[in-house]
């Protein structure tokens, strides 16, 4: 079994139960982060692009890589982005397999360390076939930075089609699903989503 083997909610709960809860907005009072002139021009070629040759590839490519690599920038690279990962951490529960993409707290480029943001790419441009998906790699995330003795206040879920962004929290043994939903127009919002947890979760081991 891997990531991608969790399909439904219901799969989660079955696992892990591990209480699921949405319905309250997350986000709400997070302060945006300007994106930067080149981000802004890449969006503006890239979006409608993307959204017309409509494959995941094209997406994840031309508007999902270049937000990532943004908040990379805006955090003066003390951070470190990983794409098509291999992240295997307990192959009794499935939690291995590829992530499409994961952000950690440490700037070491060449081996993850400390993940704290898994990013999911939707499936047929609907956020939630990702859902259970996301929440395996949050829940593989937490297990992977206990056995390194590095404490995080929570881990950040992504599931995204790139033109559409929906973010969760797993945080105190719950997962949160955020009420809100944003566009890709609302970019300086979800930059500043991502901004503030890896802020927030400067992991000390």
């Amino acid at each position: 079994m891997s990531y991608s083997d969790f399909k439904t909610i219901e799969n989660i709960k079955d696992k892990f139960n591990i209480p699921i809860i949405s319905g309250d907005p997350l986000f709400s009072e997070t302060d945006e982060a300007e994106a930067g002139h080149i981000l802004t021009e890449i969006l503006k070629d890239n979006t409608s692009l993307a959204l017309n040759i409509n494959t995941e590839k094209a997406r994840s490519e031309l508007i999902i890589c270049p937000v990532l690599v943004e908040v990379r920038r805006i955090l003066n690279r003390k951070v470190s982005l990983f794409s098509g990962t291999d992240f295997n951490v307990d192959e009794t529960l499935g939690l291995t397999g590829y992530c499409d993409f994961i952000m950690s707290s440490s700037p070491n480029q060449v081996f993850l360390e400390f993940p704290i943001v898994c990013i999911v790419e939707a499936k047929n441009e609907t956020i939630r076939t990702g859902y259970a998906q996301c929440i395996a790699e949050m829940i593989a995330a937490k297990i992977f930075n206990e056995r390194n003795s590095a404490e995080a206040s929570y881990i950040l879920g992504v599931v995204t089609t790139g033109s559409n962004w929906k973010f969760l929290k797993y945080e105190s043994g719950s997962v949160l699903v955020d009420f809100d939903e944003y566009l890709i127009s609302q970019v300086n919002k979800i930059l500043g989503i991502f901004v503030e947890t890896m802020k927030e979760n400067v992991i000390r081991a």
